[in-house]
């Protein structure tokens, strides 16, 4: 859930200065932003690993969390997508009436902004709550692990596996995602169409 706020709210903030604030050198980040997407998980898997030990993060969820932090590209891409659908007009009238740039951001455009919001949180629910390998590899402590995990010690290669337990935990971690889909499912389709992803 932590990890899932921060995602959200700093992909938010990222996405509103590429879509609003005019910066140099602003295409170029903007690009390098973007083939941050095309980098596989495994390219950068064994960096951040060495990263995180020098540091001490191991056996903790700071690696799962913090870099969660530093806004997602594809949130970004999404945010700022929908935030381009929103007339500069209304940009200008706050200013007038003595808005900042962040009075901006918080009063005219995240209210405008929800279902795109809402609809990032959902994908960043899902991916964190299925992640399997990031908490392999940081969270060395049983008592650290998510579910993901857990259903894995269902599974023991040397003695008999317990299949009823890992059916039933499997159902059961299924519940939220579907309690999720379906109270939010509008938000996620007003959230894609209206963004352009369609």
């Amino acid at each position: 859930m932590i990890s899932t706020i921060g995602a959200v709210a700093s992909s938010a903030v990222v996405a509103y200065g590429f879509a609003r604030i005019p910066f140099a050198g602003k295409g170029f980040w903007f690009a390098c932003m973007m083939m941050t997407m095309m980098l596989p998980h495994d390219v950068t898997m064994i960096p951040q690993y060495v990263m995180f030990s020098k540091i001490g993060w191991l056996s903790s969820f700071k690696p799962v969390i913090v870099p969660q932090f530093f806004a997602v590209p594809f949130f970004v891409f999404l945010i700022m997508q929908f935030i381009r659908t929103i007339p500069h007009d209304l940009d200008e009238a706050a200013k007038m009436d003595g808005c900042s740039k962040y009075g901006i951001f918080f009063r005219i455009v995240l209210p405008l902004i929800v279902p795109s919001i809402v609809t990032a949180a959902i994908f960043s629910f899902y991916w964190r709550w299925d992640d399997f390998i990031n908490p392999l590899l940081y969270l060395n402590n049983p008592k650290l692990y998510p579910v993901s995990l857990a259903l894995k010690m269902f599974l023991d290669g040397d003695s008999v596996n317990n299949w009823g337990g890992m059916f039933a935990m499997a159902t059961l971690s299924l519940v939220p995602i579907f309690l999720i889909f379906f109270v939010f499912q509008r938000y996620i389709v007003e959230g894609i169409s209206t963004s352009g992803l369609k």
